[in-house]
């Protein structure tokens, strides 16, 4: 998307928004309540200010509704399932038309789901889709299966695995288990990657075995965080990688897991160059653009969250008039309880010389800020 199409399709539906609501009031994302009318309050609650991606998106959505007209309570809770959950009551009792949450346990919020159901609360599953209620109205999300199917190709592409090259030093790596995208990350690229695990040309030197569904788990870590993942590389290759032996491939599921990794790599003496291991990604993160310039990481995998944002505003306009809340997958994501209906969108490959067209041009970043 042209950054002159998003600034218009923005202006429209701004003037549609405020066709719903003549009020608007700033928000304090910290505070606990909000100036001006409620009556059309929209509550927007985010996982954590730790990763770059959320402050992003928080700040998008929030600043799109603003705009258009709506009353808005933005919240983020520190990676902390019960000040999220405190959160949410918090919003339900100033009667919010809608709730937009990005859950940081999918598993952990049907209690309080209730609570907005029986207050006629509609719930959008922000890109990470909440697990176990009934009360989960809409899912609006990136392709997150085919997220990882990108990573695996691009592996597969890059160590010509389809012409039988191989054997190559592999360590996969999945995102936190209390999170429901990271078995699709996960699963999208493993399904390209298993058979070669399975012929020999991928080995696993820390023996890391996935073998059934729920395996991923194993290779998880716990809140997307860097260091765990730097931690966890240092400890793989201090325990198998000796005698000369290298690792050659990283499967890293996100940004934040790769920046821990490759900083693991470099302190252990691994420098940029032709033998540098390749590291996959996700997210497009400023720290994590900069290591694919200087050539610390091979790709990510680019999920614009204005998309998401743009497209998650549209469904909230839809849900407050009244009208068809536009959605793309009816199929795919079962909660436990239902399908919930879904919008997905398209993510993008990032490698170093594509940076400029789809990053800078799109207005995503500016040349300034990522040095070139």
């Amino acid at each position: 998307m042209s950054k002159n199409f998003r600034v218009l399709a923005s202006v429209a539906l701004a003037a549609s928004l405020a066709a719903t609501s003549a009020c608007s009031s700033t928000r304090d994302e910290s505070s606990s309540s909000t100036g001006g009318s409620t009556s059309n309050l929209i509550g927007i609650a985010m996982p954590t200010r730790s990763l770059e991606r959320w402050n992003n998106d928080g700040a998008h959505l929030d600043g799109l509704l603003k705009k258009a007209g709506y009353t808005t309570s933005l919240q983020y809770a520190d990676n902390k399932v019960d000040q999220q959950i405190t959160q949410l009551e918090n919003m339900i009792n100033q009667n919010p038309k809608v709730l937009v949450v990005a859950s940081i346990d999918g598993t952990a919020l049907g209690p309080v789901l209730d609570k907005a159901a029986k207050a006629n609360v509609k719930v959008i599953a922000y890109d990470r889709l909440i697990n176990g209620s009934p009360n989960v109205d809409y899912y609006a999300t990136f392709d997150n299966y085919l997220v990882g199917k990108l990573q695996g190709q691009f592996i597969e592409e890059k160590l010509g695995l389809k012409d039988g090259k191989g054997p190559f030093n592999l360590e996969p790596f999945a995102g936190s288990s209390d999170d429901n995208n990271a078995k699709f990350f996960f699963n999208g690229a493993w399904d390209v990657l298993k058979p070669y695990v399975e012929s020999g040309k991928l080995v696993i030197p820390s023996g890391k075995k996935i073998a059934g569904e729920e395996d991923w788990k194993t290779v998880s870590i716990t809140g997307w965080k860097s260091e765990t993942a730097q931690a966890e590389m240092d400890n793989r290759i201090n325990s198998f990688y000796t005698g000369g032996k290298k690792v050659n491939v990283v499967l890293s599921p996100n940004d934040s897991l790769a920046l821990g990794i490759a900083q693991s790599l470099e302190s252990k003496g691994y420098k940029p160059g032709a033998d540098y291991p390749i590291i996959t990604g996700q997210d497009a993160d400023l720290a994590n653009v900069k290591n694919i310039i200087a050539d610390k990481q091979a790709m990510t995998v680019w999920k614009d969250t204005r998309t998401l944002g743009d497209q998650v505003a549209k469904m909230v306009d839809a849900i407050v008039k009244g009208g068809t809340v536009e959605t793309n997958d009816t199929k795919t994501y079962n909660n436990g309880v239902k399908v919930v209906p879904a919008y997905l969108l398209p993510p993008v490959v990032v490698v170093k010389d594509e940076i400029k067209a789809k990053l800078v041009d799109s207005g995503f970043y500016t040349a300034d800020k990522l040095g070139l």
